[in-house]
């Protein structure tokens, strides 16, 4: 990598993690491109350079925090068809994303109905890869005959990630301080889901579904 690559790579990885933390405290609306340049220590005009708009630029820091589960996910032979220990994988990976980028998840939640139409779709598209590769995997596993045919594979993942982002908001607000551990509730939360979609567990107990 040459020397001015180096430097506008390394520029790009200061706007991202300067607009972080501008959204973070100021909100999406508050932010501003001029604060997000001065906390990167660049001007304005290099931070277009980089990146068009402040929509733009929230997709790229949705798309950073996101970018340890996409990697993880990124390979569908690294799934082990077990779906005990791959939802357990995905789930602490979920929940280190959620711990890292608390500030922010917050801060787009009280926001959620003050966000410019832009930005939330913004956000929706940052996600969705993420989204659609747990989706596949359970699609996938339907086909395999590992999960229930029935399942409706989009609001079953939904539900998986808002237990976990759950979890995360009531342990860092102390609401259940000492009650019992992260790991606990994670491997609760990867037990009920597999329980709740797996066609072994519904065989088992006679439910139907």
């Amino acid at each position: 990598m040459n020397k001015s690559i180096r430097s506008s790579t390394l520029t790009r990885i200061r706007l991202i993690e300067a607009a972080s933390q501008v959204f973070a405290s100021l909100g999406v609306q508050g932010a501003t491109t001029r604060e997000i340049a001065r906390v990167a220590g660049v001007n304005e005009v290099t931070l277009f350079r980089h990146f068009a708009s402040k929509e733009q630029l929230l997709g790229a820091v949705i798309k950073n925090a996101l970018a340890l589960q996409t990697e993880a996910l990124a390979y569908p032979e690294a799934w082990t068809q077990d779906l005990k220990i791959d939802l357990r994988q995905y789930a602490h990976l979920y929940n280190t994303m959620l711990e890292a980028q608390e500030d922010l998840i917050r801060t787009f939640i009280g926001e959620a109905k003050r966000h410019p139409e832009a930005a939330k779709q913004v956000i929706q598209e940052a996600a969705k890869p993420l989204r659609e590769k747990l989706v596949a995997y359970l699609e996938s596993s339907q086909k395999l005959g590992t999960v229930r045919v029935d399942l409706a594979p989009f609001p079953a993942v939904d539900m998986f990630t808002g237990m976990l982002l759950a979890g995360m908001l009531c342990r860092s607000a102390k609401f259940n301080q000492g009650s019992y551990s992260c790991e606990d509730y994670i491997e609760t939360c990867v037990d009920i889901f597999v329980r709740g979609i797996s066609t072994s567990n519904s065989s088992q107990c006679g439910c139907k579904f």
